[in-house]
């Protein structure tokens, strides 16, 4: 596949830079748009960077027009989901106005092969743990829906138009890449890997534990850590698949493997050898108790499977946080 271009929408993020990482070392060619509402700059390091919104037509036409990329991997969305509580109207216009209008240059511009970063969240509740990609749809927040809204979208433009796509449902991105390049910077951080690194960097003031009443092994949340670079992986096996005739289809990605709140302080505290304060208050509202993937089907589809464990993300994660001066807000 090699030189082949691929427009990484959203590429100057987290999980964006580090694919635009993996896509250089595979032989294609990566032309990041962003806005760098959320992005940075100085991650755009493989590729060049195309400024711009994924509402703005003209400017995807023009990006489009002179690039021609061979497929599209689409990471621009805003992500918080308490956000998305508080200001709903931002999330629907970017996340789905933003992605449709995307999506209709795409296909104008006769792109055939799309990627999405999709999330658990598209799932709401779970009835079962693990889930795999047959859980009912119920999402409980209006980040969950904007999600929800794209797939279906997709699943449409892959049966009437002749856009198929590799919807990836992602379960909880962390780690960074292992030589120090590109790592998990987010303003204001709300991910609990970095916030507790940051505690144990002395750089805030300790840890915050929502709730120690669930019906887990020891009181606390349990959530499936998967490294950015093997969600990165993923989405280069997705666009080799597209770009070999692959058919629409969805796909979760995690490990397979729970962990819970307190497993991952004691892990964090144990790499960093630096133990901090933690503060156990109430639930925070619209929180699973259980969120772990089935990842069979990403496995048996694209071959794809996690490399890294959660000590390699903790490991990658603190080398990171503790040389870069990104100081979390």
């Amino acid at each position: 596949m090699s030189g082949k271009k691929v427009l990484v929408v959203g590429g100057a993020g987290y999980i964006g830079s580090h694919t635009c990482l993996v896509l250089a070392e595979r032989g294609y060619q990566p032309i990041v748009f962003d806005n760098l509402s959320n992005g940075h700059a100085e991650f755009v390091r493989w590729g060049e960077l195309e400024q711009g919104d994924i509402r703005d037509r003209a400017r995807l036409d023009e990006v489009f027009a002179k690039h021609k990329p061979d497929a599209v991997l689409h990471f621009a969305a805003l992500i918080e989901v308490g956000e998305s509580v508080k200001n709903p109207v931002a999330f629907y216009d970017n996340n789905v106005v933003g992605a449709l209008t995307l999506l209709s240059a795409a296909i104008d511009a006769g792109i055939k092969a799309f990627v999405f970063s999709s999330t658990c969240a598209t799932y709401g509740l779970p009835d079962r743990v693990p889930m795999d990609e047959t859980h009912k749809q119920a999402p409980i927040n209006p980040y969950g829906r904007t999600k929800f809204i794209v797939e279906q979208a997709l699943k449409d433009y892959g049966t009437y138009k002749d856009l198929k796509s590799v919807m990836l449902r992602y379960f909880n991105a962390a780690g960074a890449d292992f030589e120090g390049r590109v790592g998990e910077w987010h303003t204001p951080e709300t991910h609990a890997i970095p916030l507790a690194i940051e505690a144990a960097l002395g750089r805030r003031q300790g840890f915050k534990v929502f709730g120690d009443d669930y019906d887990t092994r020891d009181g606390t949340c349990v959530r499936d850590y998967i490294h950015v670079l093997d969600l990165a992986d993923a989405h280069v096996r997705a666009v080799d698949y597209l770009l070999a005739g692959g058919e629409t289809v969805e796909l979760n990605l995690g490990t397979g493997t729970g962990t819970t709140v307190k497993e991952l302080l004691a892990a964090i505290s144990a790499v960093s050898g630096k133990p901090f304060p933690v503060e156990y208050t109430g639930r925070r509202e619209g929180d699973s108790t259980s969120l772990v993937a089935n990842n069979d089907k990403a496995r048996a589809v694209l071959g794809w499977e996690p490399k890294y464990s959660l000590n390699d993300i903790i490991r990658s994660a603190w080398d990171w946080h503790s040389r870069s001066n990104h100081h979390v807000i």
